[in-house]
């Protein structure tokens, strides 16, 4: 199996937004804003292939739905179809995804599903080949959304997902759709049931598997918010979220499970380290991945 990230759509988002509670003082020295005090951040997907005998790509990033009035209001940098690109550029087509894991339905993930937007024209999705995954309360909170959280959310996705015929809503640690190769974990602070994918190592003489690759969603979008205190404006609840985090880095330590980053725009993979205060951070970091093999 072959590991590629593929970049999709970037965005610009207020810096403070992006780090609710750490001074600017502090954040700007890990992301530097521009003068509207936005900072640079990745939509980067998660390409992995063959997995469980299929093309599997996790998640979409933002895409190019946005009609031009709100592409400017969310900070999207391109007018194209970016994730298209950087697929074709690895050598494959959207119509080549067997399954698309989605962690949650906010548009910065899930709206790269979607056709790069044209006047007149209704959405509609990509990969006609794919099987879309989605968690339980994912599904749930994106058909009946908060009014917190409604802007975040596309309100067409969910029954152009319905009408595919192809939707699967997972419910546990395994899907029907890539059996064990494919571990869920979940965690409620960002969005209820964010789902976190984690592309299974090989199994070592403890009876743990190891080595494998975990997509940090909106848990831990980069290398920044490794730092367990930190969390985004952006959260339903980051006093959970923390809690979970910790839980959730403790785990990947202990069994060597890399941290695949969808918003760091200059980081896409790295190992989890703790220091001798106890606190965690990264370690061979890696920019792209090309065609890497999973790491044993």
């Amino acid at each position: 199996m072959k590991l590629w990230s593929i970049p999709g759509n970037s965005q610009k988002l207020d810096g403070g937004a992006m780090f609710g509670n750490a001074p600017r003082a502090m954040w700007s020295q890990w992301s530097p804003p521009d003068e509207a005090n936005r900072i640079d951040l990745a939509c980067r997907a998660l390409l992995a292939s063959p997995l469980a005998g299929k093309t599997v790509l996790f998640e979409t990033g933002i895409g190019a739905f946005f009609p031009p009035a709100l592409r400017e209001r969310y900070g999207v940098q391109e007018e194209r179809h970016v994730l298209l690109e950087s697929l074709r550029a690895a050598g494959f087509e959207h119509e080549d995804v067997d399954v698309v894991v989605l962690s949650h339905l906010h548009f910065d993930h899930a709206g790269g599903l979607l056709a790069a937007w044209r006047e007149g024209v209704a959405p509609r999705l990509l990969f006609p080949n794919a099987t879309y995954l989605v968690s339980a309360a994912c599904w749930d909170r994106a058909r009946d959304p908060h009014p917190r959280d409604r802007a975040s959310f596309i309100a067409e996705l969910p029954a152009l997902l319905e009408e595919s015929g192809r939707l699967e809503i997972v419910d546990g640690p395994y899907s029907q759709a890539l059996g064990h190769a494919v571990r869920f974990h979940y965690s409620d602070g960002h969005t209820p049931g964010l789902m976190l994918a984690e592309i299974v190592g090989p199994e070592h003489a403890d009876g743990e598997d190891h080595g494998g690759v975990v997509f940090c969603a909106d848990l831990i979008p980069g290398r920044p918010w490794v730092h367990v205190p930190i969390t985004m404006g952006y959260d339903r609840n980051a006093e959970l979220l923390i809690d979970e985090k910790r839980e959730f880095l403790e785990d990947k330590l202990a069994r060597n499970v890399h941290l695949f980053f969808t918003h760091d725009p200059g980081c896409a993979l790295a190992q989890v380290t703790r220091d001798a205060r106890g606190r965690f951070g990264t370690a061979h970091e890696v920019a792209e991945l090309h065609a890497r093999a999973l790491a044993a």
